[in-house]
């Protein structure tokens, strides 16, 4: 359980941000700090005073996004310097965060409201990867349903085009291509058939409607400007077709999903990125406990299979872990095993392939 206070968050989320090359993000993360310290504005007091878990919250980033969406709005430009690389001094930063929180104090307090919503695209990559080393396993085609879909991205991860060391999968012609570093050896080379893809969020984005797909991109963090470039080319499929996400928690997602009778020949696959740290406890256990009873039902004709990217808090790794079940006689292949992939950066800049 987190033990994390207020100020502790904070310095912890700035020291993620900058482990993962956005050092401008994570000054203004950390200016945060000078924020509660004044409590000088509305904003200020509910972040001093945060009555929850601050990191499971995520409530750094709802302060950052907040922050961002005033220059991407053109609200106001006094963050321009700082999101550059210009204006580096945290003192600096730390009088701009608080002079922009005396002035928007009614435009930021509304995002603490609700937790930040990426879905990274890039993410995706150590996510194809992963059903790769399934499809060399369980050769049949894939029914995937996304915990946390946010504005759906990684539900059309199917109408990207993917390079994974140079293993090439999806839509050759799509307008999204996902090509990270690749280190380690190649993914398997396995035919993944994605036959259907649904998603659940308690508050999804529409990323047709513009504003709302501006408020995704304020999640983004500004050093990330090709995350943003994906962002674009995602926004431009969903204008094609948009993605299926149903207004639903988690945990109530994959307990009706797992009662309705699964077809024969198909993979039915959960899969989520960054998502688990910010469930709550009891919501964990409820869809551990419904896949451990669940797979234990499964078959060779109808496996199933949980496929995660999610963040280890010790190391600050991003960890690629699958577990399938099909009521293999092999120990450790499909028993619900877990098998740790790859490693992977968040935001799909490199992934570090560790499959066999």
């Amino acid at each position: 359980m987190e033990t994390k206070s207020v100020a502790e968050a904070i310095e912890w989320q700035a020291d993620h941000a900058e482990k993962n090359g956005a050092p401008n993000t994570a000054r203004v993360i950390r200016a945060q700090l000078a924020l509660i310290a004044r409590e000088e504005t509305a904003t200020a007091r509910r972040l001093a005073n945060w009555h929850g878990l601050m990191l499971e919250d995520a409530v750094p980033l709802r302060v950052a996004g907040g922050f961002h969406n005033l220059l991407l709005t053109g609200t106001d430009r006094a963050l321009e310097p700082v999101y550059a690389g210009l204006t580096n001094d945290q003192g600096q930063v730390d009088e701009i965060v608080c002079d922009l929180a005396r002035t928007y104090d009614t435009l930021l307090l509304p995002w603490l409201d609700t937790p930040p919503q990426t879905n990274e695209a890039g993410r995706s990559a150590a996510i194809m990867a992963g059903l790769a080393w399934l499809a060399d396993r369980i050769d049949m085609p894939f029914r995937l349903y996304e915990l946390g879909a946010s504005a759906g991205i990684n539900t059309m991860m199917h109408r990207f085009r993917f390079d994974l060391g140079g293993i090439r999968f999806g839509a050759n012609a799509s307008p999204l291509k996902i090509e990270p570093e690749w280190r380690g050896a190649p993914p398997p080379v396995s035919d993944v058939r994605i036959e259907s893809v649904f998603g659940c969020d308690l508050k999804p984005i529409d990323l047709t409607n513009e504003a709302e797909a501006l408020r995704l991109k304020s999640y983004v963090w500004p050093e990330a400007v090709e995350r943003m470039a994906r962002i674009d080319a995602a926004i431009a499929l969903a204008r094609e077709e948009p993605p299926l996400v149903a207004r639903q928690g988690a945990g109530q997602f994959v307990a009706e999903l797992l009662q309705e009778e699964q077809d024969a020949g198909i993979c039915r696959t959960i899969f989520h990125s960054i998502l688990w740290q910010y469930l709550p406890e009891a919501e964990r256990s409820r869809i551990s406990s419904a896949m451990e009873e669940a797979g234990a039902q499964a078959t060779r004709e109808k496996p199933l299979a949980w496929l995660a990217l999610e963040t280890n808090r010790a190391t600050f790794a991003h960890e690629l872990t699958l577990r399938y079940w099909d009521a293999a006689e092999k120990a450790g292949e499909g028993d619900g095993t877990p098998h740790l992939l790859a490693t992977a950066h968040p935001h799909g800049a490199w992934v570090e392939w560790r499959g066999t």
